[in-house]
């Protein structure tokens, strides 16, 4: 069914649900995984004194560098192939769905898996959506996985105290 499936995975808790998805969906069809960390450090617009860009962007490779590390080892445990990526995206005319775009275009991704966060409306407007941005550029099927849903699913895993398995 899927060869390559990339999931975008930038530590939060609904991209965590989509990297569950993913880790699923690689288990059933034998596909290699790629989670995948997108380093975005906005340009500032103004001067600001003592601001050094370098500390914000080290923290966050150190931060993808957490979350694929975990991503990776949840992997291996389950016996899953494939690897991470963390790329850095140009301040410059460039944007993280691009980004996404990019490495799954070289991973030559059957799937891509996100996470969406479900704005709507001003917030929506105003910061924008990786995930509508990824879908308009998409080459390949793309999975969301609302952050509703992740909301539920983990509701019921804590419930049941089992993962939460969707039909086949």
């Amino acid at each position: 069914m899927y060869k390559h499936i990339l999931v975008a995975h930038d530590g939060s808790e609904t991209s965590a649900h989509a990297f569950d998805a993913a880790l699923q969906m690689a288990r059933e069809s034998g596909a290699e995984l790629q989670p995948l960390f997108v380093v975005d450090v906005p340009i500032m617009n103004y001067d600001v004194p003592g601001y050094d860009p370098t500390y914000l962007r080290d923290a966050l490779f150190e931060e993808g560098t957490h979350v694929v590390g975990d991503a990776l080892q949840r992997m291996k445990r389950d016996g899953i192939a494939g690897g991470t990526r963390i790329i850095e995206v140009d301040p410059v005319g460039d944007d993280i769905a691009h980004g996404i775009l990019r490495a799954a275009t070289e991973l030559k991704a059957d799937l891509v898996v996100m996470g969406t966060h479900g704005r709507r409306g001003f917030r929506r407007l105003v910061l924008g959506s990786v995930a509508e941005g990824f879908l308009r550029l998409a080459q390949c099927p793309v999975l969301l996985i609302p952050a509703q849903h992740a909301a539920e699913g983990a509701a019921r895993v804590q419930a049941e105290g089992e993962p939460l398995r969707e039909p086949s």
